[in-house]
């Protein structure tokens, strides 16, 4: 059985292949959409209420309050922005906010400064900034919302599903996944057989935008775009590092960045 809602900015496409009753996959479909569309309440860059816009509109050295699912993300986020020497980068959402890609959080504007981190979170989910800065999860949350839905599935039971947000899928059981060739976007470069495993495609044919000036891949160690004919394909434990490191090698066009066997990754170029 397969459902599909629009989340995130893409379309969520859900399969179950469990032979279960009707009443029991209407309910295995509502709780994974629902985990999904909680990490939109929680962090979409658009929503004034979510926990990044109340971080973007906090003044620095202010703690601001997040949701636990928010803190873990950023916790991710700041290991691969260490991980990846400052490629993957949160902050760059001024870099976007200019490009086009995303609407200004406020009247006062903000530069993006690479370099170190600028966060600082602690155990009791606050989240201090030390100097102005706007985030954007758009290169991460998606990745954790499908493993969140993929944790509902497994809770209710399913052995056999797939979750798949806009290139950002994650498997339970042995499932064949088809990755696009970002030259002729509507034909199949290659087939990958998985199991129990997440997978995370990067390219600018899932933006729709095919210039430097706006691509939505951003190399946090500049500020610049990443732009090319080419797709990256990051295959992990889990979706939210996959969807992270796609970044990662994206920047550097490195299928053997240092970053990807601290998390257990592995990666391709297409």
């Amino acid at each position: 059985m397969r459902r599909a809602q629009p989340w995130l900015g893409t379309l969520v496409d859900i399969t179950i292949a469990d032979s279960l009753g009707a009443a029991e996959l209407a309910a295995c479909f509502d709780d994974a959409f629902a985990a999904v569309a909680e990490v939109q309440r929680l962090m979409s860059f658009h929503d004034p209420q979510s926990d990044v816009s109340r971080i973007n509109r906090a003044l620095p050295d202010v703690a601001v309050p997040v949701h636990a699912h928010t803190h873990a993300v950023l916790r991710a986020a700041l290991d691969v922005f260490e991980a990846s020497a400052g490629i993957f980068d949160i902050a760059c959402a001024p870099r976007l906010v200019e490009a086009g890609c995303l609407p200004a959080p406020g009247s006062d504007r903000v530069r993006y400064l690479p370099g170190g981190s600028a966060l600082a979170l602690d155990d009791g989910f606050l989240v201090t900034k030390s100097r102005p800065l706007w985030i954007d999860l758009g290169g991460i949350a998606k990745g954790y919302a499908v493993d969140l839905a993929i944790h509902a599935l497994r809770s209710r039971g399913v052995r056999s599903a797939c979750v798949n947000a806009g290139g950002d899928l994650r498997v339970l059981g042995d499932h064949p996944v088809s990755i696009r060739d970002p030259r002729s976007p509507g034909e199949m470069a290659l087939q990958i057989d998985l199991r129990d495993a997440a997978l995370a495609t990067s390219a600018n044919y899932f933006s729709g935008r095919t210039t430097d000036a706006r691509s939505v891949l951003i190399d946090g160690r500049n500020g610049r775009a990443c732009p090319g004919d080419f797709s990256v394909t990051v295959q992990a434990l889990n979706c939210m590092l996959a969807d992270a490191l796609t970044k990662v090698v994206a920047a550097t066009k490195d299928a053997r960045h240092t970053a990807l066997p601290r998390f257990g990754a592995s990666a391709f170029i297409i």
